[in-house]
């Protein structure tokens, strides 16, 4: 019997065990999609106790702590972080199988050097080790950065954000790390929603151009990307829940958004032609910019109203849709192909069943000398587990080229999630192990050498060009 998640963790064979110490576990880390504040990183925030740095906006957690019958209040409540540290101590012992369950310790391991599994009896003592260690320096957000050895972090932005904190991150000289933004224009493109008139009101004011019809609105977007660009974004993220589109050749996009600004409800079909004519547009300009773009499916999110109403969103009431994506996806690809307008483009689906859909549709629309321009996108969310990384792997390897693979992200909003590469590395390193003790991928280090380091940091750090 192995010791608990020791040095080979995850790491089943002789040449897994290879590959992860000697090419994996030192590369940097390019963590191209997260949720992380700059604010933070500007300010380099110090954290008062672990609660603070672990389950604060941490849905994955909260979620957990719910299906484990812990009270709302030791959750998003008003009472102590003592308490909700104890909370979870509770929770994690009962989560065995869940990635969480590693997680949590390997980060306990990997930043605070502890090895005792958390539960009820062990909290205190582990509270109190974790706390006097953030309380001295080397423990702020720049430090946990740092220590991670990250070289890029791109962060999740709002077009009519000022990015005032990444341009002065940009302009320190103290911190050597990249502190990108990624424009995610979400509330720009679900017309739908409540608050798209205010929203599209903040947009007039950040970009300084009136908006009052479509062209002025697509104007107004057109700026807020370039300005993006100068501040040194070079990747877009959409949201796209249920992807929609509508073939038919129109020009009703204009009468749509102003009936929309005018209060008014419309169809479907309405919408249909909005987001299909927006989304166009944007990924058009992507294009010319020489941007990728994120492409997240298949989220069905809000789903408990009584508690939506209470905690708000991204508070782990969201869960997987399962609408047919593959035609609708295949036309809105190629309806900008056809104008040679398609950016690199990383599409990443929230069910598994769509993986071979996912896989499959990235074949079509490769191309213009760019190694793997399309790509399927790491195991995400719900599927960012042992299991899903293999399944998502092994889809990509089976569909596509492999070696071409830009590897993970952390898709977090904490500064400890750096660990998921780590866990990404080593489930990678041992798929590929598997292969070739197995006889179906030969020993040849210097290839398996450039496979490893490419899917850990190689091909990000090109496919990105940052």
């Amino acid at each position: 019997m192995r010791n608990f998640m020791d040095e080979n963790f995850l790491l089943s064979n002789k040449t897994a065990i290879e590959l992860y110490h000697n090419y994996a576990k030192d590369m940097p880390i390019i963590d191209y999609h997260c949720h992380i504040d700059p604010k933070e990183i500007y300010e380099n925030k110090k954290f008062n106790n672990i609660t603070e740095v672990w389950l604060y906006g941490d849905h994955y957690k909260w979620r957990a702590m719910r299906c484990n019958g812990i009270d709302e209040k030791y959750i998003t409540g008003d009472t102590s972080d003592y308490d909700k540290f104890l909370a979870w101590s509770k929770t994690i012992p009962m989560s065995i199988g869940n990635p969480l369950y590693h997680w949590t310790h390997l980060e306990l391991q990997r930043f605070f050097g502890i090895y005792e599994s958390l539960d009820e009896d062990t909290a205190p003592s582990i509270w109190k080790k974790a706390n006097e260690l953030l309380s001295v320096d080397g423990f702020s957000a720049r430090d946990l950065i740092l220590k991670s050895n990250v070289e890029t972090i791109c962060t999740t932005d709002d077009p009519t954000d000022t990015l005032e904190y990444h341009i002065k991150l940009k302009e320190d000289s103290s911190f050597n790390v990249n502190v990108l933004p990624t424009f995610r224009p979400d509330k720009g493109i679900e017309i739908n929603l409540d608050g798209f008139a205010s929203w599209v009101k903040k947009l007039e004011e950040i970009s300084e151009i009136s908006i009052n019809n479509y062209d002025e609105f697509l104007n107004a977007m057109d700026s807020r990307v370039r300005f993006f660009h100068s501040v040194g974004c070079r990747i877009a993220d959409h949201g796209i829940d249920g992807v929609v589109v509508y073939e038919e050749t129109t020009k009703e996009e204009a009468a749509v958004f102003a009936k929309t600004l005018e209060g008014k409800v419309i169809s479907q079909d309405e919408e249909k032609k909005y987001k299909t004519y927006t989304l166009r547009h944007v990924f058009k300009l992507y294009h010319k910019l020489g941007w990728a773009m994120q492409l997240h499916i298949a989220a069905l999110r809000n789903n408990n109203n009584r508690m939506f109403k209470k905690i708000g969103p991204n508070t782990g009431l969201d869960s997987i849709n399962d609408e047919s994506i593959a035609y609708p996806l295949s036309r809105l690809l190629d309806s900008v192909d056809k104008e040679n307008s398609l950016p690199k483009t990383i599409l990443y689906t929230l069910n598994p069943k769509d993986n071979y859909v996912l896989g499959a549709m990235t074949g079509n629309f490769q191309g213009d000398g760019i190694p793997g321009k399309m790509q399927f996108g790491a195991a995400w969310w719900f599927n960012d587990n042992k299991d899903g990384m293999i399944e998502q792997m092994k889809a990509l390897a089976n569909l596509g080229t492999f070696g071409r693979f830009i590897g993970m992200l952390t898709d977090s909003r904490s500064f400890l999630s750096y660990t998921r590469h780590e866990y990404f590395r080593r489930i990678a390193c041992n798929l590929i192990g598997e292969w070739v003790e197995n006889g179906e991928v030969p020993a040849n280090m210097k290839l398996l050498k450039r496979i490893v380091e490419g899917i850990c940091y190689n091909n990000a750090k090109e496919y990105f060009n940052i």
